[in-house]
């Protein structure tokens, strides 16, 4: 097998991070993001950047390129027998949180593992993707991010849309809740088809259109108007957020497990939610839409984007 180029990879993950955090600080108008490096126990370490202000509530951009003698259960789910293997891993993660209730969540991540890198076939595979999160949600928003989304599979192979973004439905679903996180988007892991060049361009594409894709429905909804209930539906919403990051993330439970750093991995949680028991939405709100309409699985780019 052939040396696969670790340092070029790790360039596109530095630039990616950087090129995120200069477009997040654009729509951000009293804050910048603030940088905090670490070291990895096991080796490598990463740069966690952190910005809170007017507009972003709390986001994070984070950059991490870890190496450990066992690879942990959460990244080999679907190869146990590399199950305690050394491994490899580095990518980028991104959650942003905003201030008014009207922009939405987003997260995205992309990533790189190598299984047994010093073995006679180490094993190596892509992963990662992006999601949207409203509280108070638009056709408009829904449908441009999965355009975009689109675009960013379809140079590649046409069928990766739609398989990724039924991946996506389906991962980023809260199972005890019997509901969406949000309006989906594209997941992939455990990525290597064709070859290391195709994959690693694919990853770079949905990497790189993660800006195209957030930044207009910041710019669009940062200035609308909102009040106290629609904060406090926000923070209740929110809640679901914290739930599924605890519950089922596998980038959060592989950091866990791995012995990554706590307060990176946790950087993703909001930074005011709230619960509040048998909540119930009032017929016909705009809050009962959110869960009566878009947080249903379907093909958005049918939708007619008027609102119906």
């Amino acid at each position: 097998m052939k040396t696969l180029p670790i340092e070029s990879i790790e360039k596109y993950f530095l630039n990616l991070q950087s090129t995120i955090c200069d477009g997040i600080e654009q729509v951000e108008d009293s804050a910048i993001f603030q940088a905090d490096q670490w070291q990895h126990a096991n080796g490598g370490g990463g740069e966690s950047r952190v910005i809170t202000g007017n507009i972003i509530e709390k986001g994070g951009v984070n950059f991490s390129h870890v190496k450990g003698d066992c690879l942990p259960a959460a990244a080999s789910a679907k190869r146990p027998q590399l199950q305690g293997k050394p491994f490899e891993a580095m990518g980028v993660s991104v959650v942003i949180h905003p201030m008014n209730p009207y922009v939405p969540t987003s997260h995205a991540n992309v990533r790189f593992f190598i299984a047994d890198p010093d073995g006679s076939e180490p094993v190596w595979w892509f992963g990662g993707g992006y999601d949207l999160t409203p509280y108070y949600a638009n056709e408009q928003d829904v449908i441009a991010w999965h355009r975009v989304a689109k675009a960013a599979c379809d140079e590649f192979d046409e069928s990766y849309y739609s398989r990724f973004k039924a991946w996506c439905d389906e991962y980023f679903y809260l199972k005890h809740r019997d509901e969406q996180r949000g309006v989906g988007g594209l997941f992939f892991d455990d990525f290597n088809e064709q070859n290391f060049e195709h994959a690693f361009a694919f990853m770079q594409s949905v990497g790189d259109s993660y800006l195209k894709a957030y930044q207009p429905i910041v710019e669009r909804n940062k200035d609308l108007p909102f009040g106290e209930a629609e904060r406090a539906f926000q923070a209740y919403r929110r809640g679901r957020y914290v739930e599924y990051n605890l519950l089922y993330d596998r980038g959060t439970i592989f950091g866990l497990q791995s012995g990554g750093r706590t307060e990176s991995i946790l950087m993703s949680l909001p930074p005011k939610v709230e619960w509040h028991y048998n909540y119930q939405t009032k017929p016909g709100s705009p809050e009962a839409r959110l869960g009566d309409y878009f947080l249903k699985p379907r093909d958005w780019l049918q939708v007619s984007g008027r609102g119906e």
